[in-house]
């Protein structure tokens, strides 16, 4: 395996080259901040090794498997876990020789940029992955996770990472964030308040989520005053364990702002399983606003990530749960669908809310237009499928000459595989230096103000955006 060239996504020509490599020469050693994302607390907590090659690098991310699936590997045969805890894969050798089998299909992907970083950078990997080198590859790989120095605190140190959120369910009891801030480790790993599954009248056992939540709050959530109690009784928990934002997985953007009376009548027939889908989409809508509604009481960033056909595949889902590749892109609808919240409380500076898209064809007219006059809207970077070198120059070339820099956050690696946090953040960090040497060689931006923005898009906008 050639080494990474130390030029990979830095402008062709001459002068902006040179540009891009002394504002990434300026900024590429800035501690990670990584405001949303999905790794796991428990390695945080326990710091346990991590079991072998192919549960750190195949099994949980979901980039890896979707993309081996689609030309015909099994997930059993990955070790992807069945909901019905039946037999899959657990030899971890031989899910990492089908997965080395199967290297050339990541050819010119973001996954193969991030997983060869991390070969080089964290394990030392000279080598190219191949059916031929998987043996060898494994070996060196598992040698190191035996060490100390690759257990996970070790590595969040390692990787210069300042803080961490991670995402749970707001029916978590986060237990994992507990033993972190008893353990006495320096580390900063935060929760974020994920609330599909006590928002969603169509999420998988609503009513009984429901009366969970009331189990934990101590709140009748079977009324309507009760069901708002609760949230604020969860979100203020979740606060407690450093939480500064919620998060919102939504099929679309759409927002509601209900009299009281009608959100009381949709909620009785959510929890009564009567709801169409419209009115599900309703429901979901009007709770948007609530929860910006509590967020001008407790201060928590409102993120939504709609646009997503989450789960498309009905057998998988049935077969392997949730967040297993098959989150597709639809067309999204912004100006109308998050009037009734901006109407209520878009233009109250104490409310911030970062929006996210998969549906490009929105960031340069509707979402750099909206976030380039509202107070409260922020634009999340560029998410799922185009969290990419390509994804990321458009996405600052649709959204620059709108909204600025400043109505951005930076970048949120938003991601369930630890070792490619850095490669990620540096992939960005790249992406990020190229675009503002071009405006430098272009006339469109000094040089000095180049550097003080490269700054800003790696380490302060996400900490300033996200409350950290």
């Amino acid at each position: 395996m050639a080494r990474l060239d130390p030029d990979r996504l830095f402008p062709l020509d001459p002068r902006s080259r040179d540009i891009a490599r002394a504002l990434y020469g300026d900024i590429q050693d800035l501690p990670i901040i990584s405001p949303h994302g999905h790794t796991d607390p428990r390695w945080y907590a326990q710091n346990d090794p991590f079991p072998d090659p192919a549960q750190l690098f195949v099994t949980p991310d979901h980039y890896v498997f979707r993309m081996l699936y689609s030309q015909g590997v099994g997930l059993e045969d990955l070790g992807v876990p069945r909901v019905d805890g039946g037999p899959v894969e657990t030899d971890g050798r031989k899910i990492w020789r089908l997965f080395a089998a199967n290297f050339h299909l990541f050819r010119a992907t973001p996954s193969r940029m991030w997983i060869e970083h991390a070969f080089q950078d964290v394990f030392g990997v000279t080598e190219a992955l191949s059916a031929e080198t998987a043996d060898g590859i494994y070996d060196q790989i598992a040698d190191c996770l035996a060490k100390p120095e690759f257990r996970p605190r070790a590595l969040f140190e390692r990787f210069n990472i300042e803080v961490i959120a991670t995402t749970e369910s707001a029916l978590d009891p986060l237990d994992h964030h507990r033993t972190i801030r008893e353990s006495g480790w320096a580390g900063r790993v935060v929760t974020a308040y994920r609330a599909d599954a006590v928002i969603d009248p169509e999420f998988e056992g609503f009513a009984d989520n429901i009366a969970r939540l009331g189990d934990l709050t101590g709140e009748d959530t079977t009324s309507w005053t009760g069901y708002l109690a609760a949230h604020r009784a969860r979100r203020d928990y979740f606060k407690s364990f450093g939480a500064t934002s919620s998060d919102h997985g939504h099929p679309t953007a759409r927002t509601e702002d209900l009299s009281q009376a009608e959100a009381a009548a949709l909620f009785a027939k959510a929890l009564a399983g009567d709801c169409t889908s419209e009115e599900a989409d309703a429901f979901r809508g009007h709770m948007l606003t609530e929860m910006a509604r509590m967020s001008l009481d407790d201060g928590l960033v409102l993120q939504i990530h709609p646009g997503s056909f989450r789960n498309h595949s009905e057998p998988t889902m049935a077969r392997f749960g949730r967040d297993k590749g098959f989150d597709i892109p639809t067309r999204t609808d912004y100006v109308r669908a998050l009037k009734p919240l901006l109407d209520a409380v878009g233009t109250d500076p104490r409310l911030a809310v970062v929006l996210f898209t998969l549906d490009e064809t929105a960031y340069s007219r509707e979402l750099a237009p909206l976030a380039g006059v509202y107070p409260s809207l922020k634009l999340g970077p560029a998410w799922w499928f185009f969290d990419s070198p390509e994804g990321m120059m458009r996405y600052r070339q649709m959204t620059t000459e709108t909204c600025g820099f400043y109505n951005t956050v930076g970048f949120n690696d938003d991601t369930r595989a630890f070792c490619s946090i850095p490669a990620r953040h540096d992939v960005a960090r790249r992406v990020d230096c190229a675009y503002l040497a071009t405006l430098v060689a272009s006339g469109r931006l000094s040089e000095p103000d180049a550097f003080e923005v490269a700054h800003d898009l790696t380490y302060r906008l996400a900490k300033d955006a996200y409350r950290l």
